[in-house]
């Protein structure tokens, strides 16, 4: 979130396993960066980038990408660990807004007392990277696994282009005391765009150059010492480095290909196309058959992918799985742990389906009523899921869900959540993990428009308020009471392992989170302060009423403070005694602009080293700080104590008492790489505490739980056969990962019973893709399942409605489905019928069957008289297509439509002129449309027209070379006759052989609309016209060589036509009816039609006669 210019974006690519770099970075920025920059460093590799300007904190971020549909979501937690997603989007900010002056006198208190000591000094030594003053980026890089070597690449990106326009590679091999710029070694004129590091082998580096000047990889095998430069023909957009092989890439390109490498970036292969972006896994060892396997998500069309898995070098169709049948809607595999999910939407609403340990995909079950508009994965762990739901009454908050460990069944742990959008519209729910602490949660949600913080020990089970510290740092008592008063912390952490966020928590120091909040009714951003617990959140004490970036040092054995300001410092804060003490120290005898801070890789060394500038246009300057000088022993066996952990004095937590071995707050010395947390455990009797609600059961307010009023506990047995039995729910289902035994465990514990036999009850029949409609010719499966009732002895027989039938002895055999063809096109009542000695049962489907429309032509008269009803009918083709609705723009009133299931209307024009109709007929996903132009006359005469045969020849018999061909006429008749164009109109009908039909007008002011005089004068045009074309006058050439020539058809011509009742309609209408099969009679929907000024009088609809 950005909060102003001054602020700076710190990234890191995080591609799950691949992301390795044991180190914290902090780091504002001198230029904001908005979503889908290149300078944002899209889907980067592994490593952190910094921008000048100053440590600001508040880093807000999501640790997944892409938001429509399912999607996996990551929650809050520690940066370091395994909640580093699997994927590189990974450009958020870390920020915040305002942040207060520095208060000196606060800092002096914390030295002790308020009396000003000797001020204290760190080893510490400065490098400036000398000729990069302009440049504005950077990405540091510290392999760990006891290396010394530092990478760092810095670049200038000119927003105005958005690239990179010039770059320097930086190599320390001291910790960081001194740099080598190694721009000699990879290319004097090379501009390298971003940095990977291979997560399983870190001395294996691969650089990245600008695509807009070369698309080219540098690759190392020994910590960037040596490059070799390959080649590439595509322009990679994210990298995802395989979990274990460390020489097993894939990689995204811009054009939604994904390719992949065995050989660490020097041989690329294709894998397959229309990959959707960030929808692509490596497999996992101990679920899928082989490690070379990938899960992807491909593009069908605008609104069906696939699921498929692929072999890694041989992605055949051969060799493509397709683990879920169907399409799946895009953008929503999501592949985590042991679980896969997708989603289908069906009528519009989305239906979640879920496969754990790569079985079946089955829909996952919601509470029946939570109807979510969004739903996303946000954790996989200890064998279950948790997803985030907003529900349809919801709009920025988010209910929190937990599975059982198949992953189907969810019952609700936590209601209205608070959530937030990241800068790519990701949504980022305010729910942290606790590091070093199984089953310890904190989260922000939302009561009566307050926000305040829970706390669970349980995985959700119990949730309660966070008790305020009683003193605050000046010693004064705190009035704070539960539950109107209480502590509430800012949960934002940050997708980059090495950025300070508003909370901390780390496996090698359990009990210990550090976090930025405040105290009182709700949450609040302003009057922060930073707060610290070392009892895993029974109690709290206030350390800085101000912010602070708090990172680990010594695995947790000792905390470093850097004061977020805006102002350059030279000072930074040190506690050996988990935050009771603070100790003031300098590292730096000239006041530096902060950047950002590379901790100790894994606070495995004391070596940290703060990147900033003096100035806004001086060198980067690169802070090496040793504080292995101020520790002056290493610590032994005294040093340590056990800790019990607790939740307000009950030391059984998740079944477990557990025992920790943690360092004695007044012990000063260095646990050392060496050093592992100890834990012991007892296990603990079972009480009510160790289960939650089972599916379809909800907690009362006494704390039982009972069935939802939507729920029957009976259909819980659904799959039982008669003779066997099943697991009938007590209502109560035991917390996953709780190890708690005997106690209650027997009376909460869902026991086996025997199946009942019942009549079947709960028959339903759908189809497997969940639609109503099916193409003909195409193979329909059906599938049929049975709420209740003796699945083994209940036959089911499926009569698909078009004389064919099936019986099937029982339920299970038609597991997979039954698959039909239709051969006709129409509206089949499917039916379903499940019998046993006890009862039966039907259910029906009422299924539309149809086939491509690939083109209409609507069918009208040339010319029609005034008031006299004519026919409009629009012909199909094909003429069976299915259930079919017309829309009808008739006349000149273009909008109010008429809509038909009939494909003919009558209609009469009231005005003589020019009128236009247009048809538009919708069959299933397609909607074609034809239009024609009628003109309106009081009188006319009209006559048919032949042709030499060598027309046909010619004719395509499409409407355009119609119009062409009937001008051409026209003309031709004009020419041999003499008779003004006015009052001749000419048109070719549809079909061969070629036919037309010429039309002829009066002259209104030679017969002053008389029809007497009109008779007579079209009687004169009529026989001058006939004589022309009965003495082969009228000749026209198509095509050079193909002279054409037309005649009158043996035909007498049409009366005169008028308005009395004793004449017939035009010899258009009596000569021309286009008969076409259609519908039975149907409902007609018509819109309210206005009566003024319109020239459409009446129109009503026509049955189509088979």
């Amino acid at each position: 979130m950005w909060h102003g210019a001054q602020e700076l974006l710190l990234r890191v690519e995080t591609s799950g396993p691949a992301v390795g770099l044991k180190g914290e970075v902090l780091g504002t920025g001198r230029v904001p960066c908005g979503p889908g920059s290149d300078g944002c460093a899209p889907d980067r590799g592994e490593y952190a980038e910094l921008r000048r300007g100053r440590i600001t904190g508040n880093g807000k971020v999501s640790q997944h990408e892409d938001g429509v549909g399912l999607t996996s979501r990551r929650f809050r937690r520690d940066s370091g660990g395994d909640a580093v997603p699997n994927r590189a989007p990974a450009e958020e900010a870390g920020t915040a807004a305002g942040r207060r002056a520095a208060r000196w006198s606060g800092e002096e208190r914390r030295a002790g007392g308020g009396a000003r000591q000797e001020e204290l000094k760190l080893n510490s030594s400065t490098f400036a990277l000398t000729g990069d003053s302009s440049h504005n980026q950077a990405m540091v890089h510290w392999s760990g696994q006891n290396s010394s070597v530092i990478l760092m690449l810095t670049k200038l990106f000119d927003f105005n282009l958005n690239s990179v326009t010039e770059s320097s590679l930086w190599r320390s091999t001291d910790y960081g005391a001194t740099y080598q710029k190694l721009n000699d070694k990879v290319g004097a004129k090379t501009i390298l765009s971003y940095l990977y590091v291979s997560p399983n082998n870190k001395r294996k580096i691969m650089l990245l150059t600008d695509p807009e000047i070369e698309s080219s990889l540098l690759i190392s095998s020994d910590e960037g010492a040596t490059y070799q430069k390959y080649r590439l023909n595509f322009y990679i957009l994210s990298l995802l480095f395989h979990p274990e092989q460390e020489d097993w890439i894939l990689a995204y390109s811009h054009d939604q290909k994904l390719y992949s490498s065995v050989e660490f970036g020097r041989r690329w292969q294709l894998v397959h196309e229309k990959v959707a972006p960030n929808r692509f896994y490596w497999s996992k060892m101990g679920l899928d058959k082989e490690p070379g396997l990938i899960h992807l998500e491909t593009s069908i069309s605008e609104g069906q992918a696939l699921y498929v898995t692929c072999k890694l070098q041989n992605c055949t169709d051969a060799n493509k799985g397709k683990p879920f049948p169907g399409y799946i809607d895009p953008n929503s595999l999501v592949v985590q742990d042991e679980y896969v999910f997708v989603q289908v939407s069906t009528a519009g609403r989305p239906v979640y389906y879920v496969s754990a340990k790569r079985d079946v995909f089955t829909p996952m079950k919601l509470p029946k009523y939570t109807l979510p508009k969004e739903l996303h994965v946000i954790s996989t762990d200890e064998n279950r899921v948790v997803a985030a739901v907003q529900e349809w009454n919801q709009n920025e908050t988010y209910n929190l869900y937990v599975s059982d460990t198949s992953g189907v069944y969810y019952t609700l742990a936590l209601e209205n959540v608070v959530s937030s959008m990241g800068l790519e519209g990701n949504v980022m729910v305010d729910l942290y993990e606790v590091a070093g602490i199984k089953g310890m949660f904190l989260a922000n949600k939302k009561t009566d428009n307050q926000v305040k913080t829970y706390i669970t020990y349980n995985r959700g089970r119990d949730w309660r308020l966070l008790q305020a510290p009683n003193r605050d740092l000046r010693g004064n008592s705190i009035h704070c009471v539960l539950p109107y008063c209480s502590l509430h912390l800012h949960l934002h952490v940050s997708a980059n392992p090495y950025t300070s966020g508003n909370i901390a928590s780390r496996e090698s120091a359990p009990g210990i989170i550090v976090a930025s909040g405040s105290i009182g009714s709700e949450l609040t951003t302003s009057n922060v302060s930073v707060f610290i617990t070392s009892d895993a959140g029974n109690t709290w004490r206030q350390i800085f009423d101000e912010e602070y970036a708090v990172l680990y040092l010594d695995q947790g054995g000792a905390l470093v403070a850097i004061r977020h300001t805006p102002l350059p410092i030279r000072h930074l804060w040190l506690s050996f005694d988990e935050g009771r003490q603070w100790n003031k120290y300098s590292f730096s005898n000239t006041p530096l602009f902060v950047d950002g801070v590379l901790g100790e890789p894994g606070e495995e060394t004391l070596i940290m080293t703060i990147f900033g500038h003096f100035s806004h246009r001086s060198e980067w300057q690169l802070v090496k700080i040793d504080f292995r000088s101020i520790f002056n022993r290493r610590c032994t066996e005294a040093d340590y104590q056990t800790w019990h952990l607790h939740n307000q004095g009950e030391p059984c937590l998740m079944g477990v008492k557990r025992i920790y071995r943690k360092l004695k707050p007044t012990s000063r010395c260095v646990m050392g790489k060496t050093y592992s947390v100890t834990m012991t455990s007892a296990p603990c009797d079972c009480t009510e505490a160790d289960f939650e609600c089972d599916y379809g059961y909800e907690r009362r307010t006494d704390g039982k739980c009972s069935p939802a009023f939507w729920f029957h506990p009976s259909s819980m047995s659904r799959s039982c056969t008669t003779g066997m039995t099943f697991l009938n729910s007590t209502g109560y289902r035991k917390v996953v990962s709780n190890n708690c035994t005997a106690g209650v465990i027997a009376e909460y514990t869902a026991r086996r019973q025997h199946c009942p036999t019942q009549a079947p009850k709960g028959l339903h029949l759908v189809t497997s893709e969940g639609r109503l409609t099916a193409t003909l010719g195409a193979n329909v499966t059906f599938l049929v399942f049975l709420e209740e009732g003796d699945g083994a002895r209940t036959s089911i027989t499926v009569d698909f409605g078009d004389g064919h039938a099936l019986t099937y002895s029982n339920v299970s055999s038609i597991e997979d489905g039954i698959k039909h063809i239709y051969r006709s096109v129409g509206i089949y009542r499917v039916t379903a019928t499940g019998e046993n000695s006890l009862g039966s049962e039907t259910t029906t489907l009422f299924l539309h069957v149809t086939c491509q429309l690939e083109h209409i032509h609507l069918s009208a008269p040339f010319v029609a008289v005034r008031n006299k009803e004519v026919n409009l009918t629009a012909v199909l083709h094909p003429s069976q297509v299915g259930t079919v609705t017309y829309i009808w723009w008739i006349g000149n009133n273009t909008e109010q439509p008429v809509i038909t299931l009939e494909g003919s209307v009558a209609c009469t024009f009231s005005r003589e002129g020019i009128n236009t109709v247009t048809v538009q007929v919708s069959a299933g996903n397609a909607i074609l449309q034809d239009r024609k132009t009628i003109a309106v006359h009081e009188y006319f005469r009209s006559h048919l027209l032949a042709f030499s045969s060598n027309l046909d020849e010619h004719n395509p018999d499409v409407a355009e070379w119609r119009l062409d061909v009937s001008r051409v006429i026209r003309n031709a008749l004009i020419q041999a006759t003499g008779v003004r164009e006015d009052l001749l109109l000419v048109t070719v009908l549809p079909g061969l052989p070629t036919a037309a039909e010429f039309f002829l007008l009066p002259d209104k002011q030679l017969t002053e609309g008389k029809p007497e005089k009109s008779s007579t004068h079209l009687d004169q045009l009529s026989e001058l016209l006939l004589t022309a074309l009965n003495q082969n006058l009228v000749q026209f050439t198509l095509r050079p060589g193909v002279q054409v020539t037309v005649y009158a058809a043996h035909l007498s011509a049409a009366p005169l036509v008028d308005t009395s009742e004793n004449h017939s309609g035009s010899a258009m209408l009596m000569l021309l009816s286009v008969v076409v099969a259609g519908l039975a009679v149907f409902v007609i929907y018509k819109f309210k039609r206005s009566q003024a000024s319109t020239s459409m009088r009446r129109c009503r609809t026509t049955k189509n006669q088979k």
